[in-house]
């Protein structure tokens, strides 16, 4: 045990620079993560102002009853896990497909230019992308409305309006702005292939697009295991500010989500419940835990790849 201590001493001496790094984000983890945690007492408490977090009255799960015999619940919930699924689904091979293909390409120069254009919208905020998916998709003003006048001589209908067009232009234009920033740790994983497997499969006589799917892509498989489970982990959590901004009272039907319904119950109607909207957002967080444990339960069964 001494011994244990003594070692633990000289390794801090020695790295001491390392953990003086560690300070700020242990701290801001801390302060920012887990002492919030205990606000989330109020999902079981009728909050009140006056008596505060730890004063109010506890109620048990009665505002996770009210939420899941609410008229709202299988809306809210439908539309989450459909958008989520979604997604995760539409979204996820194609950094893969990206990356595989960049790897492929022998320009350097059409290599790096791909690359760029495909970056380059990962940096547009989440206001100046719904503004321009609105701009495009305007049916007077925008491209979708001139193209249509052109072509048949009539006013669209207006997508946004729609329903039913929702999800495709929320997915769509997520994997537009994200694919390209999504490849780059598959093109990483990739750079470690070790050249000589591709030259001993030449000379077997395998063809490019047999080398990709025989050697390229088993190499990123773990890679995408671990992205797949951590993907998993959040498709309850959907981001919430591009859904809102893209919601309107046409579209309700199929844009209102856990999140966005939190926001609205919490703190826009009748002054904002917070021990409602807290075992909302608590319903939602244990349920990207159960799926996360479930995901890399049988990862690590089926291909002995998992987060822990």
């Amino acid at each position: 045990m001494t011994h244990g201590k003594v070692s633990m001493k000289n390794r801090f001496l020695k790295y001491w620079q390392l953990y003086v790094f560690l300070i700020i984000p242990v701290l801001y983890i801390i302060i920012f993560a887990y002492i919030p945690m205990g606000g989330l007492q109020i999902a079981f408490k009728d909050f009140t102002g006056l008596k505060g977090i730890w004063g109010s009255d506890w109620v048990g799960l009665k505002h996770f009853k009210t939420f899941l015999n609410s008229y709202q619940f299988k809306r809210v919930f439908m539309n989450t896990i459909g958008l989520s699924f979604y997604q995760l689904i539409a979204g996820f091979p194609i950094p893969i497909i990206l990356a595989l293909g960049l790897n492929s390409v022998r320009s350097e120069k059409y290599k790096k230019l791909v690359q760029t254009v495909t970056y380059m919208p990962h940096f547009i905020s989440v206001i100046v992308l719904v503004g321009i998916i609105n701009t495009l998709f305007n049916p007077i003003t925008g491209l979708y409305g001139t193209i249509s006048e052109l072509l048949f001589g009539v006013q669209p209908a207006d997508i946004f309006g729609n329903p039913g067009a929702f999800k495709h232009l929320y997915v769509w234009s997520g994997i537009w702005q994200n694919c390209g920033w999504s490849s780059i740790i598959y093109i990483a994983a990739l750079s470690s292939v070790d050249k000589e497997l591709h030259e001993a499969a030449k000379v077997d006589g395998a063809n490019r697009f047999q080398r990709v799917i025989h050697i390229d892509f088993q190499a990123i498989i773990p890679t995408a295991i671990i992205l797949l489970i951590m993907n998993t982990g959040k498709i309850m959590t959907i981001g919430f500010e591009k859904v809102f901004l893209m919601q309107n009272s046409l579209n309700l039907s199929s844009s209102e989500i856990i999140s966005t319904y939190v926001y609205k119950v919490g703190l826009v109607t009748g002054g904002g419940d917070f021990s409602y909207a807290t075992a909302i957002g608590l319903f939602n967080s244990v349920i990207n835990l159960i799926l996360i444990i479930l995901v890399n339960k049988i990862s690590k069964k089926v291909s002995n790849t998992s987060l822990w």
